[in-house]
């Protein structure tokens, strides 16, 4: 069992109270970690310490070089630590080991190497006037204390994505990872430690929701928030930041249901294989998944019998063999909630194409395992594709005509990723105008990068992360005026 505390103010701590909480492996429903649950006192003593460094200048006032070359170090020594962070990840999670370490691991290296880069090339404008009475500039500030609220999907990455961006650019943050995986995320508390991170400037605080996270959120001197996760808790988040003294700037990433178009002119093995990785990758929890497939009703055919081979296919097996596919469920609750949805989409009419049931084979039989599942037969009116199931579910509806397609993608109150197939580039370019999400990926699937901009429209959120785009949500806009006109009174027309 490993026994981690609270980061804050460069020392660990236990929690106020003592009080601490179990981290399961949910591939076996075991316990691996035990960890601090912060208190609102903690919270409070994590969000001085933030406070205080942000005001001494201690990070804020320092060239961006400076803060360039303390996370470029974290960066290499997270690259050191690359195998066992992705071990714990893995475990933590439940996913494969190989996802662990080629992408959660490696983007979260990323982020720290990225966005240390990035926050050096900052620049500001100048502002023509007319008149020639005035010199108008417009540069960009730190907010001060950001708190980041981070779900356990990917827990190392995105607490990265949300960190990263805020301290180069002079903020300094509080951390809250989920509680249902929490173990990268502290760990980089020993990272920055290590790299020389001045103490205050991060601080990670660990616990509940609606312990640790309400008063992370509710705190006066928290001034921008950083959350990814449900839709309704991104709802509660904004209506705690009206209600706070100072409203606070909020990004928030939320649900998804994704759409997956594909054009009878599509490559069909191709986008079979990329809609694979669309709906299963990390078990379907990821908010961008791909769980809608419009299938043009002249490749449907073709295009199922492919899809079902291909997902009856998958390994599922032990997370630390190379070899497995697809991994568990984060908890024994998201797994019945997936079955749950399934069993009542069959009710409603919807059909049976591959899986559909938990997979209890060993060394799975422990572990909450669900067998990646299709249904076909499925209008978009039903629960199944208009609610997030959060698993690896994919309901597949036909259609005729193309604008067909489009209007039944957009009909959802989600609006994150989509994915539009075709070997016409005028259909690539009308579907990608035409359909309402924050991202369009074109012939590939669920390909973020750090550099680009992620984020959804509707219930999927507000801002965006990463890319330049992200980088600049962490800054304050200020808009500077010097007059520098001859006379000022006349240029007013004040006469005495």
């Amino acid at each position: 069992m490993q026994k981690l505390k609270l980061f804050i103010d460069n020392q660990w701590s236990e929690a106020s109270d003592r009080g601490t909480f179990t981290s399961l492996d949910p591939s076996k429903n075991e316990p691996i970690a035990e960890l601090a649950a912060a208190t609102p006192k903690d919270v409070d003593r994590a969000v001085q310490a933030a406070k205080k460094a942000f005001d001494s200048g201690v990070w804020s006032d320092i060239d961006p070089d400076k803060r360039a070359e303390v996370m470029l170090k974290a960066a290499d020594i997270m690259r050191r630590r690359l195998k066992e962070l992705a071990r714990w990840e893995a475990l933590d999670v439940g996913k494969p080991i190989h996802e662990t370490e080629t992408v959660d691991i490696v983007y979260a290296i990323r982020a720290m190497e990225y966005f240390a880069n990035q926050a050096r090339e900052i620049k500001g404008e100048v502002i023509p006037l007319p008149g020639n009475a005035a010199f108008d500039w417009v540069s960009y500030e730190p907010y001060g204390v950001a708190a980041g609220i981070t779900p356990w999907n990917f827990p190392l990455h995105l607490a990265t994505r949300c960190i990263c961006p805020a301290i180069a650019v002079g903020n300094t943050m509080v951390a809250k990872p989920s509680s249902l995986a929490p173990i990268t995320p502290v760990l980089l508390g020993e990272i920055f430690q290590e790299a020389g991170l001045p103490a205050g400037v991060v601080n990670i605080v660990t616990g509940s929701g609606s312990t640790t996270g309400e008063a992370l959120i509710s705190h006066p001197d928290v001034r921008m928030i950083s959350f990814t996760g449900s839709a309704e808790v991104g709802k509660r988040l904004l209506e705690a930041s009206a209600k706070s003294p100072i409203i606070k700037k909020v990004i928030l990433e939320l649900g998804g249901k994704g759409p997956f178009i594909a054009e009878a002119d599509c490559d069909v093995t191709a986008a079979v294989n990329s809609l694979i990785v669309g709906f299963c990758l990390m078990q379907g929890e990821v908010c961008c998944a791909s769980t809608r497939l419009f299938l043009h009703e002249k490749i449907y055919a073709t295009f199922m019998e492919k899809l079902v081979k291909r997902v009856n296919s998958l390994k599922l097996g032990d997370i630390l063999d190379p070899k497995t596919q697809m991994g568990s469920l984060i908890s024994r609750d998201q797994l019945k909630k997936v079955d749950d949805y399934v069993k009542q989409a069959l009710a409603e009419g919807a059909r049976l194409a591959a899986g559909g049931e938990p997979y209890t084979a060993p060394p799975c039989d422990k572990g909450n395992y669900y067998r990646p599942t299709v249904l076909e037969n499925v209008t978009n009116k039903m629960k199944c594709a208009q609610e997030e199931i959060f698993g690896p579910v994919l309901v597949v509806i036909k259609y005729r005509d193309l604008d067909e397609a489009i209007a039944m993608a957009n009909d959802s109150p989600y609006g994150l990723g989509a994915t539009f197939w075709s070997e016409n580039p005028k259909k690539l370019f009308y579907a990608a105008k035409k359909i309402d999400a924050g991202i369009v990926w074109l012939n590939t699937n669920v390909m973020s990068k750090i550099e680009a901009p992620y984020g959804g429209n509707k219930n999927s959120g507000l801002g965006r992360e990463d890319g330049t785009v992200g980088l600049k949500e962490y800054l304050k806009v200020k808009n500077n005026v010097l007059f520098i006109a001859k006379d000022y009174d006349n240029f007013y027309n004040f006469k005495d």
